[in-house]
């Protein structure tokens, strides 16, 4: 058998062109590693025919003020990113992403080294740069949006967007990632152009690579302003704006996503009615393993202050929610301020930025307020999707106390007498002179014949608890047992908005009104402050049973939260019957409840009574 065998092989071999199969294997080597390389770097699983990189010709009206514009007119991408132009450093930074990690929104995954390195960078970035490094700047996304979202028609003949971002320092895989997120995922018409604000960084990634990735690799869409010292987020905004020329601006944040069909719902409504201002539904990209969490279902969470000058997320009123479409955009009556679409000659004929204003905060309460009270509106569009790095800090400069200045400064212009909740917790800015002049802020109430906070408050807001006008009694809330006196006192763990439970101390009296002792009784029964409610809690200490105040979200359903002030002074718990007691007195101590009775420290006096009841103040020693 062996010698037919051997003389088989030996006629094959001569039949076979062994030139020919090494150029088969050839091609078939170079077609395998161009397959390799094309899903490196074209992650996202886009279809070619999304990528809205530029029109070949095609010309940008440009503002001033640019000092680098996109030179790549075509999506270097098509090609296999064969271009020997391109400087190696920008390769280099390329080189960092890792095939698959972060695709369709999942968690990016470090090895033991990284990890150990990871507390490190997280202190410099306030997030795990390592994991964003390796993520695709054209990472896929998933469309979370709900199929009535997708099912939405818009007309043709939208208006061009010029998106804004600006940073200081940005994790450079960040904030390309942003930019492309917006090329990859808005129709080209719809796109104007990209403005990006370089508020005075001196990182080399930002100062050096940066312009030559934008030469290099980005459309003439995209163009770099560069401010010449450190202005702050709202000043480096107001360059970016004057630098814009479409029709409408779009400020994001340098480190989000925008997600498919995220522009387009935003720009009809704002088409329907330029002066209404648009915000897309915010998605969380976590900090540390940059997964993307989103959900197009139909609640839509909206704006919210405290009178300390916070902005808080909360529930769409319920009225407002029983009514409204799942693709209804919902009234606001504030935004957070970082992600925000508006009408560009309405930004400007309402007064822009404050300028006034420096480094950040205060600034979306400012805005808010000057929107609504001066003849438009602002609405969160459940359709529009764009997902954010929510940071535990700020890891840049931020002048001194900028967002209480800031916060003075909308106060005086736009609160009214209202003005007087915020500098209850800020006595230290009454009449100071840090927060600059206001003269040509407050002109803009007159010259737009803006409505009144009050107005804002009834209409825009109507259910913010105001301690004053609700209450029959109101301020500080004193007892002396004979031996000392104290004030009700939140002992600095009220988290206001924040929601969460503690139980209620006293203190000794501030010679201010201070947001710490400001109680009320409400016309409702309750015992409370801006945001907390007190209620009966029953506890055990050293083994012996003890009644406690515990303040807890208010609500009026909760029977455990009602209470009643006495002509005498007495402020009695209705479902046990007992009422508050000062006790020994101690500073720092909780304050209990007691069988009612003649105790001199059941006897509570407030600042101020409404009108009828002042002869309810009790007189103590």
């Amino acid at each position: 058998m062996a010698p037919p065998l051997r003389l088989s092989l030996l006629q094959l071999r001569q039949k076979i062109n062994f030139r020919l199969m090494r150029m088969v294997v050839v091609v078939l080597y170079m077609a395998v590693t161009a397959t390799v390389l094309l899903y490196h770097f074209h992650s996202s699983g886009l279809p070619l025919e999304e990528l809205v990189v530029g029109e070949e010709g095609a010309e940008v009206p440009r503002g001033e003020g640019f000092v680098v514009v996109g030179g790549q007119p075509e999506d270097f991408r098509r090609n296999g990113f064969q271009d020997p132009g391109v400087p190696e450093t920008v390769r280099q930074f390329e080189a960092l992403v890792v095939d698959g990690a972060g695709e369709g929104g999942g968690a990016v995954h470090l090895s033991p080294e990284e990890q150990a390195g990871l507390p490190a960078i997280e202190k410099v970035w306030a997030f795990n740069k390592i994991a964003g490094d390796k993520v695709s700047l054209w990472r896929k996304l998933n469309d979370i949006r709900s199929s009535q979202c997708k099912g939405l028609q818009q007309d043709s003949d939208l208006p061009k967007a010029s998106v804004v971002i600006i940073f200081n320092n940005e994790c450079l895989s960040s904030l390309l990632r942003t930019v492309w997120s917006v090329l990859d995922r808005t129709p080209k018409q719809l796109l104007h152009e990209v403005v990006l604000v370089d508020d005075a960084s001196n990182n080399t990634d930002i100062t050096t690579l940066l312009p030559l990735y934008i030469q290099t690799r980005l459309p003439p869409k995209v163009g770099l302003v560069r401010t010449p010292s450190q202005l702050g987020l709202i000043q480096a905004r107001l360059a970016g704006a004057r630098a814009a020329t479409g029709d409408f601006i779009v400020f994001l944040d340098s480190h989000c996503e925008a997600t498919k069909g995220w522009l387009e719902p935003m720009a009809q409504r704002m088409k329907e009615d330029p002066t209404v201002v648009q915000i897309p539904r915010i998605d969380m990209i976590d900090s540390s393993s940059l997964s993307y969490y989103g959900s197009g279902g139909g609640s839509v969470s909206v704006g919210g202050f405290t009178w300390s000058g916070h902005f808080t997320w909360e529930s769409l009123p319920a009225a407002a929610a029983a009514s409204r479409r799942p693709t209804d955009p919902a009234k606001t009556a504030t935004m957070a301020g970082g992600l925000f679409a508006i009408d560009r000659q309405f930004f400007w004929k309402v007064g822009g930025y404050d300028e006034g204003m420096t480094g950040w905060g205060g600034e979306n309460l400012e805005l808010s307020f000057r929107v609504w009270r001066c003849g438009g509106s602002m609405e969160i569009h459940p359709c529009s999707h764009v997902g954010h790095i929510f940071r535990s800090f700020h890891p840049y400069f931020i002048p001194h106390d900028s967002h209480g200045i800031n916060t003075a400064r909308m106060a005086e212009v736009w609160m009214d007498d209202y003005k007087r909740f915020f500098y209850m917790h800020r006595q230290d800015l009454v009449g100071s002179k840090d927060i600059g002049d206001l003269t040509e802020r407050r002109a803009l109430v007159d010259r737009l014949q803006c409505k009144s906070f009050k107005w804002f408050l009834d209409t825009v807001y109507p259910h913010k608890f105001i301690m004053d006008e609700q209450s029959v009694a109101w301020g500080r809330l004193r007892a002396n047992n004979g031996a000392k006196k104290v004030c009700i006192d939140h002992l600095q763990r009220d988290m206001a908005h924040k929601l969460t439970g503690y139980d209620l101390g006293e203190y000794p009296c501030h010679p201010f009104l201070g947001s710490s002792q400001y109680f009320v009784v409400s016309k409702v029964g309750e015992l409370r402050n801006e945001y907390m409610c007190g209620e009966v809690s029953n506890t055990r200490d050293n083994n012996k049973p003890k009644t406690k105040v515990r303040m807890a979200a208010c609500n009026q359903k909760n029977q455990n939260q009602r209470w009643e002030l006495t002509p005498l002074g007495r402020i009695r718990h209705l479902a046990s019957d007992t009422c508050l007691d000062m006790g020994e007195g101690e500073a720092g101590q909780e304050v209990t409840l007691a069988p009612c009775g003649e105790a001199r420290g059941q006897v509570w006096t407030f600042d101020f009574y409404e009108e009828g009841k002042d002869h309810w103040r009790p007189q103590l020693p």
